[in-house]
């Protein structure tokens, strides 16, 4: 995962919650566009004033040009469109051109091969992230129809499967499915609830993580949320099958962001002998819940969510043998 990103009219809030609690450095480019680094490279959260407060694309990055073809043969044998981004938009994302496919839920996916780097020294308090070929962290979604994301994803980019959780929510089963693409643990995470088909959130993300370097700068981090007003969703806890140890709190846009460390790596000596797991619960210990909305209301926003029709790009999401 190269870049994300948000459309917000909430630009100040963005600024400080980027720059003040999470430690991001932040360019603010013009009135309507600001861009968050992590490392060097120039851009990995673009954040545009527009009206849905909600993310709307995820860029990743290819790392070769045969790589980069086969993605392109993929998708338009399939016949979905795939079109590349104007230069203008490809400099906003710091990338030196860009291919833009559907995605579901309505995320625009886009993909590059070279990241644009800046030698400007990072002005943010945190002491670094990790990213490197592993990419910057990554995307968790609900959904209504959560093999049909997987399915996408393993079409798209090979992804796989690296376990799942079933968590037990006011009798209820929550089941997230983990999908990764290089060493990373996982880059997306699918949530579920089994046998039942709503989707509770109104963000097309339940959340987005980036990973610290070091412990000391995520529980700084936790302490500057709390500190500046910004809501903790979640306490500092580790969870039950990659070992992070993180917590969540909500963007000026809604959806919430994990600021984790130290998450399990899939090195290629476990990939040849990984086998998935299914995990009793999200976390070993913490995560605690914090400010939890009202129950009533988290009733309404489900109810409403039934009447809103999941994005889905069946092409990409079908078995091939059972396409028309």
């Amino acid at each position: 995962m190269g870049y994300l990103v948000v459309e917000s009219g909430k630009m100040r809030q963005w600024h400080r919650f980027g720059a003040d609690a999470i430690g991001l450095h932040v360019d603010e480019l013009d009135n309507d566009t600001l861009r968050f680094r992590l490392d060097d490279h120039e851009c990995r959260f673009l954040i545009r004033r527009g009206p849905s407060e909600d993310l709307t694309a995820i860029g990743w990055q290819v790392d070769d040009h045969q790589t980069f073809d086969e993605i392109l043969r993929r998708v338009s044998d399939r016949g979905v469109p795939i079109v590349e981004g104007s230069a203008e938009e490809a400099a906003l994302r710091g990338v030196e051109r860009l291919w833009r496919l559907p995605g579901p839920k309505g995320i625009v996916q886009e993909i590059f091969t070279t990241a644009r780097t800046s030698a400007a020294p990072l002005r943010m308090i945190t002491s670094g992230y990790v990213t490197g070929a592993s990419g910057m962290g990554h995307v968790a979604i609900t959904s209504r129809d959560p093999a049909s994301i997987h399915r996408y994803f393993g079409t798209v980019f090979d992804s796989r499967l690296s376990d799942y959780i079933d968590e037990n929510i006011n009798g209820l089963t929550l089941k997230i499915r983990f999908l990764r693409v290089n060493e990373r643990h996982h880059s997306i995470a699918v949530a579920s609830l089994q046998h039942l088909p709503i989707d509770p959130i109104r963000t097309r993300v339940q959340h987005v993580n980036i990973q610290v370097a070091d412990l000391d700068d995520m529980l700084a981090a936790y302490q500057r949320v709390r500190d500046l007003g910004f809501r903790v969703a979640w306490t500092i806890g580790q969870h039950t099958n990659d070992r992070e140890l993180s917590f969540y709190c909500v963007t000026p846009s809604g959806f919430e962001l994990e600021v984790g460390w130290n998450p399990i790596v899939v090195t290629p000596e476990l990939e040849s002998a990984w086998q998935p797991t299914t995990y009793q619960g999200i976390s070993i210990w913490g995560h605690d819940t914090v400010h939890m909305t009202d129950k009533l209301a988290q009733v309404r926003e489900a109810i409403a969510n039934l009447r809103r029709p999941e994005t889905t790009v069946p092409a990409l999401s079908t078995p091939i043998g059972t396409r028309k």
